[in-house]
């Protein structure tokens, strides 16, 4: 049996039957061999601190939506439209004028890490962010979403991209052989920001989770305040990195070539 946190506990013994069910039709469906190694534990601990998060989430946008005022905002209203005005800024700055319609996905891509990232901090709990499988989840939601874009707003020109930046002055001789090997590169390219989204947010936010139990464990009082202070740094620059970096590789995917 895993060790569990006390979330994770209530989740599996309320629903380790139904989960394990479903693992179990997912595994015939797809033809894995492979069984569940703990019937009585299918939910992981980083499975429930997403649901936590989106717990969070959905209690905050709740509260900001009953409580909104143009003529007296509350201090929570304020927070979420700093939020959404820095995160506009970003987009604007490195897309265009166009980067509206991206905004609603790089919020709450930017929430859910940001909320992830600090779940460690409170006894009892931890980042989901810590275990690798949120941070790929992440990763793959962003590459799936500006490829998706790519192709809505080239249509298949979008396929492009992937041949190098060339023009129609571009010498044949130089762009078929050019282009070719792009077209090697470029997939592996994408492929490797996934990666490196993944690897650079677990990693950070797994080293902070760890640091800070540590020194919580060897000296309880004051100085673990420190490294608490420390953490939510790295949980802030590490929120702000990999949305900048979604926003950069959406604007890639939807640049007007000129």
């Amino acid at each position: 049996m895993p060790e569990q946190l006390w979330v994770t506990r209530i989740l599996n013994q309320a629903f380790a039957g139904p989960v394990d069910w479903l693992l179990a039709f997912v595994h015939r469906t797809l033809h894995l061999p492979v069984e569940p190694r703990f019937p009585r534990a299918p939910i992981t601990n980083g499975v429930a601190m997403e649901l936590v998060v989106f717990g969070l989430l959905l209690l905050m946008f709740v509260l900001v939506r009953s409580r909104l005022s143009v003529e007296s905002p509350d201090g929570l209203q304020h927070v979420f439209e700093l939020f959404n005005e820095f995160i506009e800024g970003q987009a604007r700055d490195v897309i265009g004028r166009h980067s509206e319609r991206y905004i609603p996905f790089l919020v709450t891509l930017g929430y859910f890490i940001l909320i992830s990232n600090l779940l460690g901090i409170i006894p009892g709990m931890e980042s989901p962010t810590a275990d690798k499988v949120v941070p790929l989840g992440c990763a793959l939601c962003v590459f799936i979403y500006y490829h998706a874009h790519g192709f809505r707003h080239a249509g298949i020109g979008y396929l492009k991209h992937f041949l190098g930046p060339f023009d129609s002055s571009t010498p044949t001789y130089i762009r078929v052989p050019v282009g070719l090997l792009m077209l090697v590169i470029e997939p592996i390219s994408h492929l490797a920001r996934v990666i490196s989204l993944t690897v650079r947010l677990y990693g950070n936010i797994f080293a902070g989770d760890m640091v800070t139990l540590v020194f919580l464990s060897l000296i309880p009082i004051a100085v673990p305040v420190v490294f608490i202070g420390l953490h939510i740094g790295v949980a802030l620059i590490q929120t702000y990195v990999f949305v900048l970096l979604a926003i950069v590789y959406l604007g890639g995917a939807v640049v007007e070539q000129h």
